[in-house]
């Protein structure tokens, strides 16, 4: 998208919010219905290092995984334009965090219930270990103020699929609210 008065261009929406919000099933279903591309930086950091997060987690570290995060969220904030789900992470790095000011973005709030519910099955890097219920939710309590910080506006992410995408999409365009749910 470019925006007439400044030449701009940036993407039309930007998710954030902690792991099992679903920042990817609402960016993909958001893009679908606004006729637009998605990408999630996650899967887009895994095609360009050519190995999963987990992997790159293992191997290199979590600093070394912030830094190819950094990268790849300022590429794609600064060439693509459609809808973007970010990791759940990257808002713990300052030179994202000061990339996405200014631009469209709706922070995702998931209960720690219901979040937890989602991956407690995955394979999270951040979630090995002894007790993964009390790491997401100490991960989620310390992240919560960084997704406000960023976010232009919130959405319920506890809501079924539908109703978060109307939500969300009611905040780009109040109109829609009506005619989507």
């Amino acid at each position: 998208m470019i925006d007439a008065a400044t030449g701009d261009r940036g993407p039309q929406l930007i998710l954030t919010g902690f792991m099992g919000a679903g920042k990817s099933t609402i960016g993909r279903a958001a893009a679908k219905r606004l006729g637009t591309p998605f990408i999630d930086t996650d899967a887009e950091i895994e095609r360009t290092a050519g190995r999963t997060i987990a992997e790159i987690f293992a191997t290199d570290g979590e600093p070394a995984f912030r830094e190819l995060e950094r990268a790849t969220v300022l590429r794609v904030v600064a060439e693509f334009d459609g809808v973007v789900a970010l990791g759940g992470g990257s808002v713990t790095v300052a030179g994202i965090r000061e990339a996405l000011v200014g631009l469209p973005l709706v922070h995702l709030r998931v209960s720690p219930q219901a979040g937890f519910a989602r991956v407690a099955n995955s394979d999270r890097p951040l979630l090995a270990g002894d007790d993964p219920r009390r790491t997401y939710d100490r991960l989620l309590a310390q992240r919560t103020a960084l997704y406000d910080s960023v976010a232009t506006a919130a959405v319920d992410a506890d809501q079924p699929v539908d109703a978060v995408v109307a939500d969300v999409l009611a905040i780009l365009d109040p109109a829609r609210k009506d005619t989507q749910s």
